[in-house]
Formats: structure tokens, C-alpha cells, sequence
């Protein structure tokens, strides 16, 4: 694991952050407008598509992934995305381990606690970060994915099988899906600090919201999906303590995005500092990293 070194951030001159920054306007080409964001109740397991289940162990945690075809679920051959229709949530991607993993190692050096914690996985596909979340004491696990299907048929019965799996005495987190667009879903989510539920709530009664942490892998691969990624996250994220993990690739060849984009984004914007705290180098050309942000 690496020593937390840091990546030093620049408070901005403006006090109005603008995240429609020169260098990252993109000529991606526009999408269909997207589903309307809505809840998918655990109870909501298709029955139509079958989820078999396989152990993965992650240095020596055991876990259990689900796995179900992209044809039968979307009609699709098995693509790792379609932009605005799948966005790959039915795939387990490699960062999504690499999260876990950091999570642990943060865990057992007394860096965080899931205790009691409001947490948030966003791009959550078979949610193996979240449910570590909830196997480490987490009040309440919200699992958010582009795609109800994906959590009809993979998140929720992966959520199920691994927390009825490990048999804990404690009380289980409160878990939750809600399926949506980034830029929209925040209207939804019951703790995210913009939440139409919380704008009166908080304001009247003076209740903190917010997540106190989030969690994300694979998510950054694209200029747009970064800039609504980071818009959503500041829109969720419990001030003034909160945390984010940030799981990815330093480059997605082919689509433009990549941690090293993604951290010039936060440090033109100037509201967040960022720490690494791993990096995966497994003989590809292609490292992969995960990032831990905190408000400065």
C-alpha cells in the first residue's frame, strides 16, 4: 500500500466554482434524456433472469460476487457499456476490488470507520464496496446504479446473499437502491444535502445530512461522467467531515477520462483536497489508484 502521499490542491480565485472548465468541454455526442430516477424496493428481485453466485477473495476477505448476462438482462451482446442505455453496471470491473481492498487496509490502520455511518455507493453494479460498508458496522448503505435492472438483477440479490452469508449477530445496515441519472438523482436520496426531502427539513431544524462517506469505482472513464460525478458528490457529501473514495484508472484509453483528469478537475475547483492511498500496478501499461477526498 502506499504512504498517503499527498496531492496538493490550490484553493481557487473564483468564488463561484465552475465545473465547465476549458479542458475538459468534450465533443462527446449527446445522449437520449435519461430514465427518471427512482427507488427499487430490495423486495423488487427479478425473477426472470438468473443470478448464479461465485466467492471472490479479496487478501483473505471472502465475499461473493453474482453474475448475469448483459444479453438476457438488456438484449445486448456482452459490451461493456452503451452509453446512456448500460453504463456497465453488470460487469465486475477491476477498480471495484482494488476499492475493497483499500477499504480494509484503511480500516485496520485506523484511518476510517464504517461505525454508524451514513454511507453512499455511486455506480454501485454488484456493490462489493458497499456491502463491506455494511459488514464493518455502517447505520445505513444506500447502493445507486444508472440501471434498475442492474439492481433488480445483480446489486440487491449480491446484497443479499453476502450479508445472509456472513450471519452477523448485529443489527444489518439499513440498505436501499435507487436507480437514476447523476444529474438528477440526488432529488431522491434521502441523505444527499440538495435532497428535495432535506432542503426543508435541514434549514427548519438545523439536521446535518449528508453522507458521511461515499464510495465509487470505475466511474471516472469519461469527461462527462466525471464532471456529473463530481457535481453529485458535492451535493451529497456531509460537511464538514465527510469522505469520498474514489476508485480508477489513471487513463480510459479511448473515452479521454482518468484519475489524472479527474484530480485536475478538484484542484481547479479548489474545494477538496486529495490523498492517495493505493496504487495497482499489475504489469499492464495501465495503473490503477484509489483516491481518498475530504474538504480542505
Amino acid at each position: 500500500m502506499a504512504t498517503n502521499p499527498s496531492f496538493q490542491l490550490f484553493s481557487s480565485s473564483n468564488d463561484t466554482p465552475n465545473l465547465s472548465l476549458g479542458f475538459l468541454d468534450s465533443s462527446e455526442p449527446p445522449l437520449s434524456p435519461p430514465p427518471p430516477s427512482i427507488e427499487v424496493l430490495s423486495s423488487e428481485v427479478s425473477s426472470a433472469v438468473k443470478c448464479t453466485v461465485e466467492p471472490v477473495n479479496l487478501d483473505g476477505l471472502a465475499l461473493l460476487k453474482g453474475r448475469v448476462s448483459t444479453k438476457e438482462v438488456f438484449g445486448l451482446p456482452n459490451s461493456d457499456l452503451v452509453p446512456g442505455i448500460y453504463e456497465g453496471g453488470l460487469k465486475l470491473w477491476e477498480g471495484s476490488l482494488d476499492l475493497v481492498k483499500a477499504l480494509r487496509t484503511e480500516v485496520q490502520n485506523g484511518h476510517l470507520s464504517f461505525e454508524g455511518k451514513k454511507v453512499l455507493e455511486l455506480g454501485c453494479g454488484h456493490g462489493l464496496p458497499g456491502i463491506f460498508a455494511c459488514l464493518e458496522g455502517a447505520a445505513a448503505v444506500h447502493f445507486q446504479d444508472f440501471n434498475a435492472e442492474v439492481l433488480r438483477c445483480l446489486t440487491i440479490p449480491n446484497v443479499n446473499v453476502n450479508l445472509s452469508e456472513k450471519c452477523q449477530p448485529d443489527p444489518v445496515a439499513e440498505t436501499r437502491f435507487f436507480a437514476g441519472d447523476w444529474g438528477e438523482i440526488h432529488q431522491l436520496l434521502p441523505h444527499a444535502c440538495e435532497s428535495e426531502m432535506n432542503l426543508n427539513s435541514s434549514s427548519e431544524h438545523g439536521q446535518a445530512t449528508g453522507y458521511d462517506v461515499i464510495l465509487t469505482a470505475e466511474t471516472i472513464y469519461s469527461i462527462s461522467a466525471q464532471r456529473n460525478l463530481y457535481g453529485l458528490i458535492k451535493k451529497c457529501m456531509s460537511h464538514p467531515h465527510g469522505v469520498v473514495y474514489v476508485a480508477g484508472k489513471k487513463h480510459y484509453f479511448g473515452v479521454g477520462g482518468g484519475t489524472r483528469q479527474f484530480l485536475s478537475m478538484l484542484e481547479k475547483d479548489g474545494v477538496m483536497a486529495a490523498s492517495l492511498v493505493t496504487e495497482v500496478a499489475d504489469g499492464s501499461s495501465n495503473v490503477r489508484e484509489v483516491w481518498k477526498l475530504s474538504y480542505k
